[in-house]
């Protein structure tokens, strides 16, 4: 049975998904060993985890595409296994609105992603129509969003002090990094010295490219969780259309909301695109008034809202949305771009 301790616990490696047994103790009330004995089992059955991937605003190459996609009659559940599969697809949604699935997708640049589009995913049996918004920069990352589980003075002691931003490196270096990113994906909690086994680096190396990364937001770590821990709340896009002289105050506003989960100035079918987490339809439909009142120009375009999570940020998902795979992202298979 899932308990309070359990979602204080999700929570809190939402704050810092690093962040030792021994810094959460004080904080959550229970003694180190407990925590990790309980991490362990929730990992164990699925029912949380802890990831990484690259951060293509931060690291300044790449993009990020959000597609959706119409599927033949009866055939939704078989594309969107096959799409599972594809290392660039970070993540795959079966959603009502307009279109069947949502695909959230990395890629070097338009071109690549205009290969991956056009020899990959539309060549899966079952696919009718594809409709791709591009990503111009992320306002909210989906890694901020948070259960509640835990009050302010619990997360300003768990958090960790901000480092010094620091400049991309090029080369070899970046190479590097994301091979260290890969390394994380399948466990962002995985020890320094089994990190350096599998990088081949030294493992001084890795604890100080490990802090460098995080600093500077080229690299985010993410603790996830299936809905036994978080309750079964209602995932919902919602494209919006916003005047371009208060986009700006709009994208700030919706980003600082406790439902908003990720927020994204997209070009494409709307220029923002705002991923809430509510616990009914009602509370929606209160959200959408409170939009109104404040941006009375702003559009709601179309309402995305998720019936199912086929996979998550590289993790696969069984129906009851527990983790029971990992397929790695690679939005470069080829190699960074511009190397």
């Amino acid at each position: 049975m899932i308990d309070e301790l359990d979602l204080a616990l999700v929570d809190a490696l939402r704050v810092d998904p690093r962040a030792p047994w021994s810094r959460l103790a004080g904080p959550l009330g229970v003694d180190p060993a407990t925590l990790s004995r309980r991490w362990a089992k929730l990992e164990a059955d699925g029912d949380a985890w802890v990831t990484c991937y690259p951060s293509a605003d931060r690291i300044g190459r790449g993009l990020t595409a959000l597609i959706e996609v119409e599927c033949s009659s009866g055939r939704v559940a078989e594309v969107a296994h096959a799409l599972s599969g594809h290392p660039q697809i970070a993540s795959v949604e079966v959603v009502t609105g307009s279109a069947d699935l949502l695909l959230t997708v990395g890629a070097a640049d338009p071109g690549a992603l205009a290969g991956h589009l056009l020899e990959q995913i539309c060549a899966v049996p079952g696919i009718g129509r594809t409709r791709t918004s591009l990503v111009e920069r992320t306002v909210r990352e989906g890694s901020r969003w948070s259960g509640g589980a835990l009050d302010a003075e619990q997360r300003r002691a768990i958090a960790e002090p901000p480092g010094e931003l620091r400049s991309p490196r090029g080369g070899r270096q970046i190479e590097e990094d994301l091979a260290l990113m890969q390394a994380l994906g399948g466990d962002g909690r995985m020890p320094y010295a089994e990190l350096a086994e599998r990088t081949g680096l030294p493992a001084t190396t890795v604890r100080r490219r490990l802090a460098e990364l995080r600093d500077s937001g080229r690299l985010v770590l993410r603790c996830d969780a299936s809905p036994r821990v978080t309750g079964n709340p209602l995932a919902v896009l919602l494209w919006l259309e916003v005047p371009p002289a208060r986009l700006e105050e709009a994208a700030g506003w919706l980003a600082g909301l406790p439902q908003a989960r990720m927020c994204a100035v997209t070009v494409g079918r709307a220029n923002l695109a705002l991923y809430l987490m509510v616990r009914r339809l009602p509370d929606l439909r209160r959200l959408e008034e409170e939009l109104a009142r404040r941006f009375d120009r702003l559009r709601v375009r179309d309402r995305l809202v998720t019936l199912r999570t086929v996979k998550l940020v590289g993790r696969l998902l069984t129906p009851d949305g527990r983790a029971h795979g990992y397929v790695p992202i690679d939005p470069w298979p080829a190699g960074p771009p511009g190397e």
